[in-house]
């Protein structure tokens, strides 16, 4: 009847192929009409997704939202489908993504001095030595996959060498992490998606993972010696406080190893996947920084790395938390057990916090986005993965001046998964440069 108010448009679908290739329409929708929104997700469970910056912001700093699992009202059918495929089995729920103060206090006090600042500058020339070897390997041909020959190898090799895995079992990591990936034997999929490994392939590339892990902090333990060279690798320092009283179990030190491996590495693959992409069908802003590279300034570099991780970062989905207690988000009331995810994504693009959200603009300076979470989560690897993600867009910038797509962007496929948001492959031709 006239007058009477229209419906709003029916919800979106979520989590189809569709809604992988560009989720952001999606997540526009559901900010305006259903900011804290209650669906099943494709694994059977229930979860709220908080989609407004102001809302993600505070759920990720709550107090009654946990990160320990133990608190998730979950049926029997979804039980175990909440967390890294795999880490229940191998025994490597303790780790930072799974444990609330004062625990999780003690155990992130423990790693954080191989992450600060100074720390991380000291490991650039060994990052920025990596990345040349890997272009260096595929600059001659003219074409290449940035994401099996360049994003993925980077960063694994690199918090291989932060953790201390000898470089003789850094390929077995790589074979590892690969298949967690969905990308078997180190090989990518088929453009259509294809080559998803074995059935079960995941949770037995952590088990492996976790087995050579226990075996390397024995190892490690054994030959340590009294007192620590200068930058000692990262596992010995677990050991050495550990045994200075810590209280470090050997699963707790495994898990510590496993989870900076899983997330010090997936995050930076899709940073330097997603921001070539951005890059490349953003001609304007591309050529900007190419130029300001050229002219050896690093400004528009640092606010153009925060500008990708914005527009199109690396983790779609902060992990779970689950209610404590009853508490209201976003005009939503959550009851205890229930399973929160925080919408990165969506929050990053919110209207109300960011002019023109849906814009890449380089030289954003009010750019407090949330791509690496907020509050005592904050994502501990923050400073490598962007002094890995400024490393490796300005040298392949410089070194390979006319990068393009080999194919249509609308071609390219996005990896299904819940938490994270990276490309499948990335093909892409340049002229060919003689090593």
């Amino acid at each position: 009847m006239h007058g009477e108010p229209s419906p709003p448009p029916a919800a979106p679908t979520l989590f189809d192929w569709a809604f992988a290739a560009n989720p952001y329409p999606a997540y526009a929708w559901l900010r305006q009409h259903s900011p804290t929104h209650r669906t099943r997700l494709p694994s059977g469970v229930e979860a709220w997704l908080v989609t407004r910056y102001a809302d993600a912001r505070r759920a990720l700093a709550h107090p009654h939202l946990s990160k320990n699992p133990a608190h998730h009202d979950e049926p029997a059918h979804a039980r175990g489908r909440t967390g890294i495929p795999g880490e229940r089995k191998a025994e490597l729920m303790t780790h930072l993504l799974n444990i609330d103060p004062p625990d999780h206090t003690r155990l992130r006090r423990l790693v954080s001095t191989a992450f600060t600042p100074r720390r991380v500058a000291e490991f650039a020339p060994r990052v920025q030595e990596l990345t040349d070897r890997l272009i260096d390997d595929f600059a001659a041909r003219g074409e290449a996959d940035l994401i099996h020959e360049f994003a993925f190898p980077l960063p694994i090799y690199a918090i291989c060498d932060l953790l201390g895995v000898p470089p003789e079992d850094q390929d077995d990591f790589r074979d590892w992490t690969g298949m967690m990936l969905h990308l078997p034997g180190g090989t990518p999929p088929d453009p259509q998606g294809h080559g998803k490994g074995p059935r079960g392939g995941v949770a037995r590339s952590v088990k492996k993972m976790r087995g050579y892990l226990a075996e390397l902090i024995h190892r490690k333990r054994e030959a340590l010696p009294a007192e620590p060279a200068p930058g000692e690798d990262l596992i010995s320092g677990l050991i050495r406080a550990s045994d200075e009283g810590e209280h470090l179990t050997e699963n707790e030190a495994a898990a510590m190893a496993f989870i900076l491996l899983f997330a010090g590495f997936e995050t930076t693959v899709n940073l330097i996947g997603n921001g070539t992409h951005a890059l490349l069908t953003h001609p304007e802003q591309r050529t900007r920084l190419q130029d300001s590279l050229a002219a050896g300034e690093q400004g528009l570099l640092e606010t153009g790395v925060e500008e990708l991780l914005r527009f199109d970062g690396p983790v779609e989905l902060a992990t779970w938390r689950f209610a404590t207690r009853p508490l209201t988000l976003g005009g939503q009331d959550i009851a205890a057990g229930d399973a929160v995810l925080v919408v990165l994504a969506a929050a990053d693009r919110d209207p109300e916090r960011f002019a023109d959200p849906d814009v890449l603009d380089l030289t954003r300076r009010d750019n407090q986005h949330l791509g690496y979470g907020h509050g005592i989560h904050y994502c501990l690897g923050a400073p490598l993965a962007r002094l890995e993600g400024r490393t490796a867009l300005a040298t392949l910038l410089t070194r390979l001046p006319d990068l393009r797509l080999a194919v249509d962007s609308t071609e390219l496929r996005w990896r299904g998964g819940l938490i994270m948001r990276g490309l499948r492959t990335l093909p892409v031709e340049f002229a060919p440069v003689p090593n």
